[in-house]
């Protein structure tokens, strides 16, 4: 019998691994810009064309590499970061395992550049489905190059199964902004499709921060900052009015590695959950500093998810250190005590001489001294207590059986029955043939707005109403990436946006029905909602945006309705293909019927 266990060729391997490590063009992005700051890189620049399926260009002013180490560095296993398994527990760069490379060439056409600085000339080295097809000396500059052409082009299940160009992009950007984050220090640039869509600056973090989400972040950022035995632990947490109840940015890094932790996360949580509702998120911006040796992250082809030694104690001292904080810049409310009419209390002093208090004494007084009563004084006028009484008692008297059968008045069905009636402002109660029926009225007219709203998307039918003073919305970095997506259909609900440039846009129209002051503050909900669902079928995102639209417009609860306004709002609702329901889900309508009533009554 012939053995049947053999190695599989490199190319293959390297296609296999490839499958973990590389994913999406962002994680293209990712890892070529982690090299180009492992180079010790001053600028990068990163050129895509199509969202990374046709191009990604990473260039560098880092170090360079020989003709040697641009050859090797494509080879499995080969790194520079590493040398023994000590080295795995005192990691200070981005990258280790030397697969990235390997992988990338495995699934694209890979064109390198590169040149030391003490060298003439530089390397050219062109890479097809881990195939070396040229390699030779060329003039260019100090640093690296590389372009990854074609990605999954050998694979065509994989790219079949990318996602939508809007989608890429915006996981393009996620990936971009996580590690500028951490190294504010560094200036990037990214153009797409020969246009300059970020550029960031040289700064500090708390700048870095304000590039990236906009400068209406400043005010709501509070610093954060402790240093024990254990490690350090800095960064900035938003203010409690300021949560949001979704796409709230959070971020964690340790030793400049972004990371995902739903347990410190859950200590942040902790701190405010006496500070907002629980459908809402903080944003915060924490990175950790703690000893290499104490950390592992090599547990994960991402190198997104950690393992700490002493993640108990981390987790107490980041929800204590939060706790601080928001202590520390009174965004904890106090207890405000009213002293408006307190008794002023002096403070004692010791030095001042003591005194006997004073009585005062009335000598005239008299207690036996009653006042004289005048005979001839003029009495009140009597009242009528009786009267007032009597008229009192049959007025609330309770009704007699003739009135209750409504046979002895001539009072309409109408007006003892109304049709519809609101309760506690909340609430439409009508009475049906089984019993009695309540709609939520919140949910009631999203459920009509996300019927209209849609209508006029898919038909384009929506009125805009343009603005005497156009208000001017400053988005970040991801939410300008997820507007072109949504732009076609927030046109045709009416709204009107003018680019400004630098991720900002000036609103010129808005839908003529909605009421609204802020209209900017809508849109970024609805980009905001787009970015959670990330569909990329055209008629699911929108959906999502007919549904965001309809909760941001809807009567809110608390609001007195006419007896005009519930009827219509009941009509247009069964007029709907789905009225018990929103389109999210939730309940709209319930039934009580007349056998659980009479069960409650007896």
């Amino acid at each position: 019998m012939t053995d049947i266990i053999h190695l599989l060729p490199d190319s293959i391997a390297n296609q296999i691994a490839a499958g973990e490590v590389i994913q999406r063009p962002s994680s293209v992005v990712k890892e070529l810009v982690e090299n180009s700051i492992d180079a010790g890189a001053e600028h990068i620049q990163i050129v895509i064309k199509d969202a990374g399926r046709t191009l990604i260009t990473v260039i560098d002013d880092g170090k360079g590499m020989s003709p040697t180490d641009a050859r090797m560095a494509f080879e499995r296993h080969a790194t520079s970061k590493i040398k023994s398994a000590d080295d795995l527990f005192a990691l200070t760069t981005m990258g280790f395992r030397g697969e990235a490379l390997p992988s990338i060439a495995a699934i694209s056409q890979v064109e390198v550049k590169s040149r030391r600085e003490e060298d003439e000339l530089g390397t050219l080295l062109l890479i097809s489905g881990s195939r070396l097809e040229k390699q030779e000396f060329i003039a260019c500059g100090a640093g690296t190059s590389i372009s990854v052409k074609n990605i999954f082009y050998n694979v065509p299940a994989r790219r079949k199964f990318l996602k939508s160009n809007e989608t890429e992009r915006r996981n393009i950007f996620n990936e971009i902004e996580r590690i500028a984050l951490v190294h504010p220090h560094l200036e990037f640039s990214l153009i797409e499709n020969d246009e300059e869509t970020l550029h960031l600056t040289k700064a500090g973090l708390k700048q870095r921060i304000a590039q990236l989400e906009g400068k209406n972040i400043l005010q709501q950022l509070i610093d954060i900052e402790a240093e024990t035995a254990l490690g350090k632990i800095y960064g900035y947490v938003s203010r409690p009015e300021y949560a949001k109840k979704r796409n709230s940015s959070q971020f964690f890094f340790v030793n400049n590695r972004y990371i995902r932790h739903p347990y410190f996360h859950k200590a942040v949580t902790t701190a405010f959950e006496q500070l907002i509702s629980s459908d809402e998120k903080p944003t915060y911006y924490i990175y950790f500093e703690v000893d290499p040796e104490s950390l592992d992250v090599n547990i994960h082809p991402t190198k997104t998810e950690v393992k700490f030694e002493n993640e108990q104690a981390l987790w107490q001292i980041l929800m204590v250190t939060v706790k601080e904080s928001l202590g520390k810049f009174n965004a904890v409310p106090t207890i405000d005590f009213d002293r408006e009419d307190a008794p002023e209390i002096p403070v004692y002093d010791p030095s001042a001489p003591v005194q006997m208090p004073r009585v005062n004494v009335d000598p005239a007084y008299n207690p036996f001294n009653t006042p004289s009563f005048e005979p001839n004084r003029v009495s009140a006028p009597a009242l009528g207590w009786e009267k007032l009484h009597k008229s009192f008692e049959e007025e609330v008297s309770p009704p007699s059986e003739n009135i209750l059968a409504g046979s002895a008045q001539n009072i309409p069905e109408t007006d003892l029955y109304p049709e519809h009636y609101q309760y506690k402002q909340r609430y439409i109660l009508t009475s049906v043939k089984s019993g009695l029926m309540i709609i939520d009225q919140h949910k009631a007219h999203i459920r009509i707005l996300f019927e209209k709203y849609l209508t006029q998307i898919r038909k384009r039918k929506g009125v805009s109403q343009r603005v005497l003073f156009p208000e001017v919305l400053e988005l970040s970095a991801s939410e300008s990436a997820a507007l072109p997506s949504i732009m076609d259909d927030l046109e045709a609900l009416g709204f009107e946006l003018s680019n400004l440039g630098n991720n900002c846009f000036a609103v010129q129209g808005v839908p003529s029905e909605i009421e609204s002051n802020n209209p900017g503050t809508i849109i970024k909900s609805m980009i905001s909602y787009s970015l959670e669902t990330g569909s990329d079928v055209k008629s699911e995102i929108q959906e999502s945006i007919a549904l965001s639209l309809a909760r941001l417009t809807a009567i809110p609860y608390g609001r007195a309705l006419t007896g005009e306004e519930m009827l219509l709002i009941v009509s247009e609702l069964f007029a709907t293909p789905s009225p018990s329901y929103t389109p999210d889900g939730q309940k709209v309508v319930s039934l009580l019927s007349d056998a659980e009533i009479e069960k409650k009554m007896n």
